[in-house]
């Protein structure tokens, strides 16, 4: 029998058994003798049988010690050379090959190394291609600026001087020809406004001055003899363009005025190459392309939202327009519903029932049909901090800006808003996060705000957008946004009592009482004498938002002679519009009592007198939380059209732009990533030294730990892909972007982790524990354990928040460990066929119980019997791994479109 030992039996007389054999003399046969052996046995019950670690059995009957240099495992029949780094004394029984794994694991962090050199230096030419396209961006910009300021300045010119010179001329040559010294008198007294030739500017160069001089000598000339046919020479940028007789000016107004254009644009040229650094050619592209969007006028119409399950007023009768080139301001005390306003007329209000009119250029259209062309700035600062103030404005430029925009106009696109928002110095410095300070706090509000305005939208909509910035600051973000509306953009914000200056620079003004209802909307200019009329007027030295919200808070005491109460405001204004008025609005008002600071404001009256109880009120928000939990999920797979008429980007394109985006990201995480590998590594030490292979059972608890350890550790890493980022994804997504792209672009980056962890972790566990099976087999069983488990984090992730998928991570991988080995309940080993760790210890012993064969056929047969394993069942278990971390996936993006938060 191959690798076993089968000396010759002996009697034993006590016992009446053949040792070392397990059977005995037939009963009154006295003149049998012992002989081989009977059965087959297995390691456990019968290792005698077995040639003994460190030794080796050639045949039957011979065992022989390993010599120096070799090692022999259990069962083996001939001793096996020790590598040349490994150790091997006399009757060795493994060898040490821990020196292999650290040649293996510094390869590793070799190759690392030179990925992330190499991903460097890809980085590093990346920027430089972007400055390229910046400088050509700006040499179109600046050929583009200069020909049309040429051809503006000629034509302004003609327009101003052709009437002055065609009456200067004709008075000039209806008269007899003047002498040479009268013709230099009028050549420097006559010219289109009586003016004398303007001197050429102090910063003219020679060249410049020279031409002008030649140009005004030439006039003289042609005063002096006006029938002379002489051709003449013009110079037009860098061309010489010859005038003959052929094509000759006939009339002499006609010469005047073309030489006297000509040293007026040469003076235009003058000024402009003043501005021929980069910054000055976005402001003369900033000057000349204005371009056309397509405009987007909001009207509502007594717009309510009450809250589903408690019957509560949010929003209540709110009437009005948002015009395109108009700034508007949204203004009120805290708790007036200033963002549940917003939300509503974006159709982001969840959990509520809306009723009203809201028109979108005059068509009762949703919002969401005009997604890419509207710009929505949220409250917090959601920006990339990983990422520097140039890259994040950049991606949002390239995912929503027309696909068929060229490259260069992009480019334009980005420097101009970096330009408007003050942004140069900074534009190359990293945003930061809390744990690494970047830029400053108002440069990130800045940068947040240019995210929208990068996409060119019709329609800007920001939620408290000078919150947090000085007055300097939020002059400057006004001053941006009232330059993009003179491109026609309709932009709408919300406030918190802006200064004096501040509060003039808005157009229109939308001030709302607690309950969300309208206390005035219209132009600021007027806002001051509709509340004047009101008898409510504005002390001197005080800032009039301050002072009206002041009122509506309750803070300020109206004067009973007026005889306005703060909580009729809303009311006399509806009036004062011819608004229609709820019944019992107009009984509140009739019954209101005496103003006092706890009354409630704009509340319901018959909710707010209803005394409901505990139980009541608690099946009250479970009511409305499920509502909000419905109205959430189906607006998540609600589309509507696109009526936007912007074809931006498709998902392979945008996938591109994500993996690019989120290669740099990790590369500027490298260092988190080599604490992974690091404790990895820490793990392979340990499970490799602690957890020897066993011939007995395979190695299978150390194959048992390390599918613990590696889910374990694999889980909480993934985690971090979806985990820090859900809440800029819910805001690229809200804005048209594509989730696929995003979802495709983060699996695909992280399966480096998936092929550099098993070997990082192989590398200590495998040459520490040496198991008979290959290091191949290891790896690719390692690949499929992590793809899979990735997938169960992403799901995780996704799903709970932060701190629930870091404890779901760990309770996973232990709950399913012991489900899969467990035994006896047949209810829970049929769930255990279910479990990955299941497939992937399967696959482990399967890969090792491959290299025991000969005398050790019975050994595994029933230890793989035993646990329901059979060797043909390898490959379907790396293939139940593989689909079970596809379907976690497709769980898991199911989970990113549906439970997210607008």
């Amino acid at each position: 029998m191959i690798r076993s030992y089968c000396p010759s039996s002996k009697l034993n007389e006590t016992t009446g058994v053949c040792d070392p054999y397990s059977y005995q003399l037939p009963p009154g046969d006295t003149n049998h003798t012992c002989g081989g052996a009977d059965v087959w046995v297995d390691f456990v019950s019968s290792s005698d049988l077995f040639c003994k670690a460190g030794f080796y059995c050639p045949t039957t009957t011979q065992k022989n010690p390993c010599s120096r240099g070799h090692y022999c495992r259990a069962g083996s029949t001939e001793q096996t050379r020790c590598y040349e780094l490994a150790t091997c004394e006399e009757q060795t029984t493994n060898q040490n090959i821990t020196a292999y794994g650290l040649l293996f694991f510094a390869g590793i962090i070799l190759v690392l190394l030179i990925i992330y050199n190499w991903s460097d230096q890809v980085l590093s030419t990346r920027e430089k291609k972007q400055a390229k396209s910046r400088e050509a961006a700006a040499r179109s910009a600046r050929e583009t600026a200069q020909a049309r300021e040429k051809w503006k300045s000629a034509k302004d010119n003609a327009k101003k001087r052709a009437s002055g010179l065609q009456e200067s001329f004709s008075r000039t040559f209806s008269r007899r020809k003047p002498s040479m010294a009268e013709s230099k008198g009028t050549g420097q007294t006559k010219s289109g406004s009586g003016a004398p030739l303007p001197p050429p500017p102090s910063g003219m160069s020679q060249a410049k001055a020279k031409k002008q001089n030649n140009l005004t000598k030439m006039m003289r000339e042609l005063e002096e003899n006006p029938e002379s046919h002489e051709g003449f020479n013009v110079e037009i940028g860098d061309k010489n363009l010859k005038k003959h007789k052929t094509k000759e000016l006939h009339t002499r107004s006609q010469i005047f005025r073309y030489a006297y254009n000509e040293i007026e644009k040469e003076k235009a040229m003058q000024e402009q190459n003043k501005n021929l650094t980069f910054s000055g050619v976005i402001s003369m592209a900033n000057e000349f392309e204005l371009g056309t969007r397509p405009p987007i006028e909001v009207i509502f119409k007594d717009l309510t939202l009450t809250l589903k399950g408690k019957n509560k007023h949010l929003l209540r009768c709110v009437s009005g327009k948002f015009s395109p080139g108009h700034v508007s301001a949204i203004m009120g005390p805290s708790g007036a519903g200033k963002t549940t306003f917003l939300s509503a007329l974006t159709g982001k209000a969840t959990g509520c029932t809306m009723t009203g009119l809201i028109l979108i250029n005059g068509q009762p259209e949703c919002m969401r049909s005009y997604k890419k062309i509207i710009g929505f700035v949220p409250q917090d600062d959601i920006v990339h901090g990983n990422l520097s103030v140039e890259e994040n404005l950049w991606f949002s430029a390239r995912c929503r800006l027309p696909a068929d925009l060229g490259k260069p106009e992009k480019v334009l696109v980005v420097e101009r808003v970096i330009e408007s928002l003050g942004l140069q110095h900074v534009r190359d410095s990293l945003v930061g996060t809390v744990e690494k300070r970047g830029i400053s706090g108002g440069q990130r509000k800045r940068v947040n705000v240019g995210l929208e305005m990068v996409m060119e939208p019709s329609l800007l909509i920001l939620d408290e957008p000078t919150t947090g910035l000085d007055s300097s600051s939020s002059q400057l973000l006004l001053r941006a946004l009232r330059r993009e509306a003179l491109e026609g953009v309709n932009i709408c914000m919300v406030l918190h009592q802006p200064s004096y200056t501040l509060f003039r620079m808005f157009d229109d003004f939308i001030l709302l009482a607690k309950g969300g209802q309208t206390v005035y909307h219209g132009p600021v200019k007027k806002v001051e004498e509709y509340f004047a009329g009101l008898g409510i007027h504005i002390p001197e030295r005080v800032n009039p938002p301050d002072y009206f919200i002041d009122i509506l808070e309750g803070i300020v005491k109206l004067s009973p002679s007026i005889g306005v109460n703060y909580k009729d405001l809303p009311l006399r204004w509806m009036l004062h519009n011819g608004y229609p008025v709820p019944p019992e609005m107009l009984d509140a008002a009739g019954e209101a009592a005496p103003v006092g600071e706890n009354s409630s404001h704009g509340g319901n009256p018959a909710a707010a007198g209803s005394a409901a109880t505990f139980v009541g009120e608690l099946w009250e928000d479970v009511k409305s939380s499920v509502e909000q939990k419905k109205d959430q999920m189906l607006h998540n797979f609600f589309t509507s059209k696109d009526l936007s008429g912007r074809i931006t980007p498709g998902v392979m394109t945008q996938y591109k732009y994500f993996l690019g985006r989120i290669g740099k990201q990790r590369l500027r995480e490298a260092r988190i990533q080599a604490v992974d590998y690091l404790i990895l590594l820490l793990a392979g030490i340990c499970l490799g030294t602690l957890a020897k292979v066993s011939d007995e059972t395979f190695g299978s608890m150390g194959y048992l730990y390390t599918v613990i350890a590696v889910s374990l550790l694999s889980k909480i890493a993934a985690l971090r892909s979806f985990s820090p980022d859900k809440v800029y994804y819910w805001r690229e997504s809200a804005s048209g972007m594509s989730s696929l792209a995003y979802f495709l672009a983060k699996d695909t980056i992280d399966h480096f982790n998936t092929i550099v962890k098993p070997a990082v972790y192989l590398s200590m566990f495998y040459f520490f524990n040496n198991p008979r099976s290959t290091i191949l087999d290891n790896y690719i069983v390692l690949i499929c354990l992590i793809y899979c488990v990735t997938g169960i984090a992403y799901a995780l992730a996704i799903y709970f928040d932060p701190g629930q998928a870091q404890l779901w991570s760990v309770l996973v991988p232990v709950v399913l460990t012991l489900v899969a080995n467990q035994e006896g309940d047949k209810f829970v080993m049929r769930l255990g066929d279910f479990c990955y760790t299941k497939w992937a210890l399967e696959s482990f012993l399967i890969a090792n119980a491959k290299r025991y064969y000969g005398v050790w056929l019975i050994t595994r047969c029933g230890s793989l019997k035993q646990r329901g394993y059979r060797l043909e069942d390898w490959y379907p278990c790396l293939g139940y791994l593989i689909i079970a971390g596809i379907l976690s996936r497709g769980l898991a993006f199911f989970c990113l479109i549906t439970f997210q938060k607008k």
